[in-house]
């Protein structure tokens, strides 16, 4: 197929000569246009070029093998002479490359080992709108790269559902579109049956669209096993003669990748059975229907085993468009959607950078020497934190953030750091073995399915011994044989991967497992307590509980590999291995300690001192010492405060209306830059304002108001306190001339300023016309009108319109009830007072 039979051949001039100016460009092609094939062969002849190579990132590694090999056919080559590309396990290029397709992985190692890419002209980001982590995290770097090293790096975003004027706007770029091709496609909905399972509904879809319509047949599921589930449905179903089922995703042999990506060669129509790999960047020739479950697996962070794993999510609307475009591509075709019409899909598809757990990307940016990098949207500072403190623990950051050698290590090694700490862990070939084998456990789904009327065993040694039977030809009958079958392919290749020559084990202690699985799991590393066989502390200084029916009771020592987290109470240990406390006490000598330490005990209400051995956060054993130390006091009360909350402090109400003052005008005048000073602010900056005034105390009722009043005032110099004062004052002179108080609050339940309040005697206001204002007249007061008892009358913040209009009301009302006191028909006139008529009058 020549170049210009691609609708992306009118624009290619455009996007040379974009280039040509800027470096950078957003392009915008719909599936069909020949975005990923075309614009890399015109990039060949850009005079920018010169020698060096462009580079494409491709998300999957059947597309970057399909590109490579369509713009390889193109030129009439083989792949590996002018395009070639480089996968996991697998690389085809020479010196000869000059458009190379990388995968994810690919890109950034690329990036990190040489920053300068001196033969690289060009990266090209093909199927952006996928927003990968890796491809999120490429794209930085590259961006760093061009801004700091290699201005003349030329940067493409490729996307056909992207929303390209976000991005264009990130990047300064310019953004060109490109008309698609394609022809109509008629979009229905295939209604379930009553509790009909997914396979079931997708075998009636695919025979209703085989009977009704021309073409090939696509259909979309989420994962291997619901294709699995759907080939064996339809196989027992469909003539073979005539019809020929075929599976496409990533995991599959090359070749068999290959015979989906060709034409029938014996005419038969075809029903294809494709996870998402399908959605874009691969063309299937003879499609004229398809089939979409509206699923797909994708990465979602599992608070219980630390790790982001591949849930079933809904796809977004970008995706279900683009899977039913597949369907015109040859001509007019037909979409059946799996799921309700009135059910409503997100418009775009989220980017995991926001739902994923960020370990690996944080140690990324501390190998890359900075984490100020430019993203498409920024990774959550509460994943970051959690990820940084993860690496800590794992030994890869150093406290100051830096990486460490250990850290540069792991990275090498190309996989979670959780479980590429563990692979660094052992002492020879055979506990790396045993290693790889947990790695290769970890990464998968559990092979032991729930036993009729029980649930499963939370031994992780369950597991691996299931595994070691299965190689020996017995796997016991609650352990699925196609689960344990790729568990060991799995860890055949982290074998190959180490270059670890030892045969896998036949048996193994439990505490051997648990040994190696501490390293990858430091935080979850559990002790028994000491009056509960059941209830464990962790290292990160929370409680856990194992179920009553569990193998592990009574262990000293534990490593969870899977926790869940409750609401509410302890965690439940879900699986886990013991631990040999001799190999934790070599394996980890830092994280045990023996000190004198003070704390807060709140059921004495009193600092105790102690001598205390811990393991990171568990307290082995605690035993008193008598006198506090002045020295450890001062962060034991701020502690104590920190656990037992603002409140606990001495707060003076002068103060609390200083602080409330403080917060209003916060809001009420943003430009004023005033310091944070809500409960949650000054409990998370304790050690910074709180602490010192605790200096030389061993109680925390030692701590009298005014120390607590400068010790919140010590970041206001006495220009600002003199301004605070100024713009929101405590007490203002009314027309009568006396001065009445002015309050303060804070609404904590909307999280704003409450109007303050002026409570006064209506007497005391004859005359003055408008309400007063605070905060340079932004705010006008809430004013609580009084009677002469003291009692409301009204409340207002327009006592203009009172005087007009309610105050006849209230005159009239209130002269009988208070005749003592004046109630003039003029209130604008007459002379506020605080005090009664004198007699007589």
């Amino acid at each position: 197929m020549t170049q210009h039979a691609f609708p992306i051949a009118d624009l290619l001039p455009e996007i040379l000569r974009s280039l040509a100016d800027h470096p950078r460009l957003v392009l915008e092609a719909p599936p069909g246009a020949g975005k990923t094939t075309q614009v890399p062969l015109a990039l060949l002849d850009a005079p920018w070029r010169g020698n060096r190579r462009i580079v494409m990132l491709e998300p999957r590694r059947v597309a970057a093998r399909a590109a490579a090999g369509f713009m390889a056919k193109q030129l009439g080559e083989a792949v590996g002479e002018t395009v070639g590309y480089r996968i996991r396990f697998e690389n085809r290029v020479s010196g000869k490359t000059r458009i190379e397709v990388v995968t994810e992985g690919i890109l950034t190692r690329m990036l990190q080992d040489d920053p300068m890419l001196e033969d690289v002209a060009a990266i090209l980001f093909d199927e952006f709108h996928e927003r990968h982590l890796a491809g999120d995290l490429g794209l930085a770097l590259a961006l760093d790269v061009q801004a700091g090293l290699r201005e003349d790096l030329r940067i493409v975003a490729m996307s056909a559902t992207l929303d390209g004027e976000k991005l264009a706007q990130c990047l300064d770029a310019p953004r060109l579109s490109s008309a698609g091709r394609s022809f109509p496609v008629k979009v229905g909905h295939f209604p379930a049956r009553r509790d009909e399972a997914i396979e079931h509904q997708v075998k009636r879809a695919v025979q209703h669209a085989l009977t009704e319509h021309p073409g090939d047949v696509l259909v979309f599921l989420p994962g291997q096993r619901e294709i699995g589930r759907v080939h064996a449905l339809l196989a027992d179903a469909i003539d073979p003669s005539s019809i020929e089922i075929l599976a496409l995703h990533g995991e599959l042999p090359v070749e068999q990748q290959s015979r989906v990506l060709q034409p029938s060669q014996d005419g038969r129509r075809r029903v294809v059975l494709a996870t998402n790999v399908a959605e874009s960047s691969v063309t299937l020739p003879g499609v004229r229907v398809v089939i979409d479950s509206g699923l797909a697996r994708e990465p979602r962070y599992d608070p219980n085993s630390g790790f982001s794993r591949l849930d079933v999510v809904n796809i977004a609307q970008a995706s279900a468009d683009q899977r039913a475009g597949r369907a015109g591509r040859i001509a007019e075709g037909w979409a059946y959607r799996l799921w309700p019409e009135s059910q409503r899909l997100e418009p775009q598809r989220r980017p995991e950078i926001a739902q994923v757990e960020l370990a690996s990307l944080v140690l990324e940016l501390a190998a890359w020497g900075s984490d100020s990098l430019r993203f498409v949207d920024a990774p959550p500072t509460g994943a970051l934190s959690a990820a940084r403190d993860l690496l800590r623990r794992l030994g890869a950051l150093d406290d100051g953030l830096a990486i460490t050698a250990l850290g540069r290590k792991m990275l090498a090694i190309g996989t979670h750091p959780r479980l590429a700490a563990m692979l660094l862990s052992t002492r020879d070939d055979a506990e790396t073995a045993l290693a790889c084998d947990l790695a290769a456990l970890l990464e998968a789904r559990d092979p032991i399915r729930a036993m009729p009327g029980g649930g499963r065993s939370d031994a992780l040694a369950v597991r691996w011994q299931a595994l070691a039977a299965f190689r020996n030809g017995r796997a016991p009958a609650e352990a699925s044989r196609s689960s344990l079958q790729a568990i060991d392919a799995a860890a055949a290749q982290w074998r190959r991967r180490l270059r670890c020559d030892a045969k896998p084990a036949q048996s193994a202690p439990a505490h051997l497992l648990g040994d190696l699985l501490a390293h990858a799991f430091p935080d979850r590393i559990a002790h028994r307590h000491a009056s509960d066989l059941r209830r464990y502390q962790l290292a990160n200084g929370r409680m856990a509980q194992l179920f009553d029916d569990s193998a592990l009771i009574g262990e000293p020592w534990l490593v969870a590999c899977e926790l869940r987290h409750e609401a509410r109470g302890d965690a439940k240990l879900l699986r886990a291995a013991p631990v040999d406390d001799a190999r934790l006490r070599r394996d980890f000598p830092k994280r045990f300690s023996d000190r004198d330490e003070v704390r807060w005990d709140d059921a004495k209400r009193a600092l105790v001192a102690e001598r205390v051995q811990r393991f990171d956060g568990i307290v082995l054993d605690a035993r008193a010492t008598g006198k506090v130390d002045t020295t450890q006091a001062a962060q034991a009360l701020t502690d104590a405060v920190r656990t037992l909350g603002i409140d606990a402090l001495p707060w003076r109400e002068s103060l609390v209306q200083w602080r409330a003052r403080v917060r209003c005008l916060r809001a009420w005048m943003p430009d004023l830059g005033l310091p944070d000073l809500s409960d949650a602010a000054l409990l998370d900056t304790l050690d910074a304002w709180l602490k010192p005034a605790f200096s030389g105390k061993t109680r925390l009722d030692a701590l009298g108001e005014d120390e607590l009043g400068e010790a919140l005032k010590s970041d206001f110099d006495w220009a600002l306190r003199q301004r605070i004062d100024a713009l929101s004052p405590t007490r203002i002179i009314v027309p009568s001339g006396m001065e009445r108080r002015i309050d303060y609050a804070w609404d904590d339940a909307i999280d704003a300023p409450i109007p303050p309040v002026l409570a006064v005697k209506l007497q005391e206001l004859f005359g003055l016309a408008d309400t007063p204002r605070v905060a340079d007249g932004r705010i006008p007061v809430t004013l609580h009108l009084l009677s002469p008892g003291g009692q409301p009358l009204q409340v207002t913040q327009d006592l203009r319109s009172f005087w007009e209009r309610t105050y006849p009301e209230v005159r009239k009302e209130m002269k009988g009830r208070y005749p003592k006191h004046p109630w003039p028909d003029d209130p604008w006139s007459a002379t506020a007072t605080h005090r009664a008529k004198p007699r007589g009058t």
